[in-house]
C-alpha cells in the first residue's frame, strides 16, 4: 500500500513567539513614541501571525492544508509556528479499540453464528485519513463489520459438520485472526 503522506518540519514556536511578540511589543511602543501610522500596520501583522502557533501532543500529529493544497503532515511532538493561513487538522495516532456488536451470520456451512470482534487499530497515514474518507472512525468500523461477515462465511464454525476443514472458526484462532487483519488492511 503505497502512502500520500509528507513530513513537514515547521519553525520552532518559541523561536516564532520570541518575534512576534516582539514586532507587537515594539510596534505598539513606537507607535505611541512617533505616532507614525506604519507601526500599526507592523502590530496588524503581528495579529496575523498569531494564528499560526499549534503544538502537537504525543502520538497526535497535524495535517497542513494550505487553500486545499496539502502541505505535509507534522508528527514531531513539540510547539511549532507555520504560515498562519495553513488549515490544521488534528488526526490522533493513538491506538483504539473498537468492539463490535454482536451479528448473526451464517458459517461456510450455512450454520447461523451470533459473531464479533475486538480491534486495536492506529491511524498510520494521516493523508488518507484526512483525505480519502469522510469519518476515518466511522470508516474502521463500516470496514470491520464488512470483514467479520466475509470472514465468517469463509470457514465453517466447528469441524463437527464438516470434517475435512482444517482450520475453523473455533480453532484456528491465529490463522482466522491473520484473515481478517489482511482483509481489514
Amino acid at each position: 500500500m503505497q502512502s500520500n503522506e509528507k513530513s513537514h518540519s515547521p519553525l520552532s514556536g518559541y523561536v516564532a513567539l520570541f518575534f512576534v511578540l516582539m514586532l507587537l511589543i515594539g510596534s505598539v511602543g513606537i507607535l505611541v513614541v512617533t505616532k507614525q501610522a506604519f507601526f500599526g500596520f507592523t502590530f496588524l501583522l503581528g495579529l496575523v501571525m498569531v494564528p499560526g502557533f499549534f503544538f502537537v501532543n504525543p502520538n497526535g500529529s497535524r495535517v497542513l492544508v494550505l487553500f486545499g493544497k496539502y502541505i505535509g503532515t507534522v508528527k514531531k511532538n513539540g510547539f511549532f509556528w507555520v504560515n498562519p493561513f495553513y488549515y490544521k487538522k488534528k488526526i490522533s495516532l493513538r491506538a483504539r479499540n473498537f468492539d463490535s456488536e454482536r451479528v448473526k451470520v451464517n458459517d461456510s456451512i450455512g450454520n447461523p453464528i451470533l459473531i464479533s470482534v475486538i480491534l486495536v487499530w492506529r491511524v498510520r497515514d494521516t493523508f488518507s485519513a484526512a483525505f480519502e474518507v469522510d469519518d476515518y472512525e466511522n470508516f474502521v468500523r463500516v470496514q470491520t463489520d464488512a470483514a467479520v461477515r466475509k470472514l465468517a462465511g469463509s470457514y465453517p464454525y466447528d469441524n463437527f459438520d464438516d470434517a475435512q476443514a482444517e482450520i475453523t472458526l473455533r480453532s484456528g484462532l491465529d490463522e482466522v485472526n491473520e484473515h481478517l487483519e489482511r482483509e481489514i488492511e
